[in-house]
């Protein structure tokens, strides 16, 4: 049928497989369906998904697919190198199933040699930078009160700070590869959100009152306004994340509010400070990785730039627990940012 060419043709420019089933057989095929599952041309034709296939999951999943729902499902298929295949299967409008086929092979070898890089820049920075860090410690506590010239003391300092800040740069990309990667498992349980803003300020107060910023919390008398549910050391990291911008980006003897309000269906985590604002046109990029929000705050700031990793893992932390996460910024008059999760009735 002509409507069917056109489906097999389309498919075919964006590089997709795609097979047309009906009463169990596969009725038509295109030729990029026939390279990925390794056949000859039109040899799909006529051939059941089993034989297709030759893959009991897949082919449950096909036999049980219908409108409008997609189903999905994995197919591996041995050789040199292996192929790995996603099939996605949906009931079509006038009878049959539709099956869609991804080569997804180099995705995943990429995603493996990532993976594999991580693994070894953490064991391969961890131990000396942990040791560098040992060793300046020491060093700065021996001349403690010897005579040494200020120059000497200020390179001891200044090998401190950037030995952390590539502890803490290396921390944080392993933290943020195990987060996308799906590997950092969320304990769920219900989250006072009050109890985990007074935390994280009790935290990072000493921080604050170093930078001369006032710390202020403004948070619900009744639980029932702040509770959801989630992971609270990971909802504690993203309040730590943006409270440290919020500090930083801060001028002396100005304070930083972090808000805890009922919304519509959701408890909404606000934190504002009152520093440069931040370019409309930034706004959406400082949650990209490695964006530092330096760049994105005019005016600079003081003690140095962050990795730029901090703002991604928040907005990662708070997508997996179902929440959204943005900024608004009035440039001179400071910036807010502001997490979104579901109320405890709704992300039960």
């Amino acid at each position: 049928m002509a409507a069917d060419k056109e489906q097999l043709e389309l498919a075919d420019r964006l590089g997709v497989g795609l097979l047309l089933i009906e009463s169990g057989r596969i009725r038509a095929a295109n030729e990029s369906a026939h390279r990925l599952l390794d056949s000859r041309p039109r040899s799909l034709v006529g051939k059941t998904t089993m034989e297709a296939f030759v893959d009991h999951n897949v082919e449950r999943l096909v036999r049980g697919a219908t409108a409008p729902t997609v189903v999905k499902a994995e197919l591996t298929i041995v050789g040199e190198p292996a192929q790995t295949i996603i099939v996605r299967a949906s009931g079509m409008d006038g009878g049959g199933t539709s099956v869609l086929l991804e080569d997804v092979s180099e995705l995943r070898r990429l995603r493996r040699i990532r993976t594999e890089f991580i693994d070894n820049l953490s064991h391969e920075l961890r131990t000396p930078l942990t040791t560098v860090r040992l060793l300046t410690e020491s060093l700065a506590m021996e001349i403690d009160g010897m005579e040494v010239p200020p120059r000497v003391r200020d390179s001891i300092t200044k090998i401190d700070v950037e030995t952390s800040h590539l502890v803490q740069m290396v921390n944080e990309l392993l933290d943020l590869a195990k987060i996308e990667q799906g590997e950092a498992a969320l304990r769920l349980e219900e989250v006072d959100l009050g109890a985990v803003v007074e935390s994280t300020l009790d935290r990072l107060r000493m921080y604050a009152e170093r930078q001369r910023v006032a710390l202020r919390s403004e948070v619900p008398a009744h639980s029932s306004e702040r509770t959801v549910r989630g992971d609270p050391e990971r909802l504690g990291q993203v309040l730590v994340n943006l409270l440290h911008n919020a500090v930083k980006f801060s001028p002396a003897d100005s304070d930083v509010v972090v808000r805890v309000k009922a919304g519509d269906g959701e408890v909404l985590l606000e934190v504002e400070d009152h520093g440069d604002g931040i370019p409309r046109r930034e706004l959406k990029r400082v949650f990209e990785r490695f964006y530092k929000v330096d760049r994105a705050r005019t005016g600079g700031a003081p003690g140095g730039g962050g990795t730029g990793l901090g703002l991604s893992i928040a907005r990662h932390i708070v997508e997996r627990h179902g929440g959204r996460i943005w900024a608004e910024s009035t440039e001179g008059k400071g910036a807010q940012f502001t997490v979104a999760l579901p109320a405890l009735a709704n992300s039960a």
